[in-house]
């Protein structure tokens, strides 16, 4: 299984289906996070806030884990239906919401999550911005199952330069809570990735490096031959 988790930031649901076509026969890459952004909480919006919503299953459901990284506000609304479309994973930014202690009441109650117990089938972490202070998620720290560093200033659009800043954030943290995943999304590189997977990180979201890799295979081994010299797989 690879370290890389490739990001899709869908304008549409063909778009995430052609995006997805171009992953599945990578057999290294066993889970994908799509990027869902209301135009709300970050903009600009992409699928499903682009149209009218969804009532289907994800597509290659049975090929993929999903991680859906909810860019979004009132997330607690939606977290239901991403289930049920076949998430496995969820991602909430523990700035969109002032409730997420119901947030992981109410996923424990109807879902039976719990950290680490079936993690095949649901997972929870929470996300955390570049200048918000780690104290927001340290205090959850014992009922989630990971935590999504975002590695940019702007979140929502890929492409943005990498913030050096949340190197800091990530090396505190870890030293902390040394047992918990920690992942990055946003600005990262093969050159970036060294540092992160130093620092403590365990999964890098990987968007724009991979959208513009001529080969995305041959790219993502780049990745993964890192682990090799850097971070905890070294």
């Amino acid at each position: 299984m690879s370290i890389v988790v490739p990001a899709i930031l869908p304008s549409s649901r063909k778009d995430l289906e052609e995006k997805l076509a171009r992953l599945q026969p990578i057999t290294s890459i066993t889970d994908v996070q799509i990027d869902v952004v209301d135009g709300r909480f970050a903009a600009p919006a992409t699928w499903p806030y682009t149209s009218d919503g969804f009532s289907e299953m994800l597509p290659l459901w049975e090929r993929f884990r999903y991680d859906i990284d909810l860019m979004v506000a009132d997330p607690e609304a939606v977290t239901g239906a991403w289930i049920g479309a076949g998430a496995a994973r969820l991602t909430v930014h523990a700035e969109s919401t002032t409730y997420v202690s119901k947030l992981i009441t109410e996923l424990t109650h109807k879902f039976g999550h719990e950290p680490g117990l079936l993690p095949n089938l649901l997972s929870l972490g929470l996300a955390i911005g570049i200048d918000t202070d780690n104290a927001l998620v340290e205090q959850y720290a014992e009922v989630i199952d990971y935590v999504q560093f975002m590695g940019i200033a702007k979140i929502g659009v890929q492409g943005q330069p990498f913030d050096p800043r949340v190197l800091y954030k990530i090396k505190s943290f870890h030293k902390r809570y040394p047992e918990l995943l920690i992942q990055v999304d946003g600005g990262v590189s093969l050159q970036t990735a060294p540092q992160l997977l130093d620092a403590g990180v365990g999964r890098l979201i990987v968007g724009s490096a991979l959208e513009k890799a001529e080969d995305v295979e041959a790219e993502i081994a780049k990745f993964d031959a890192l682990t090799n010299m850097h971070g905890m797989f070294a």
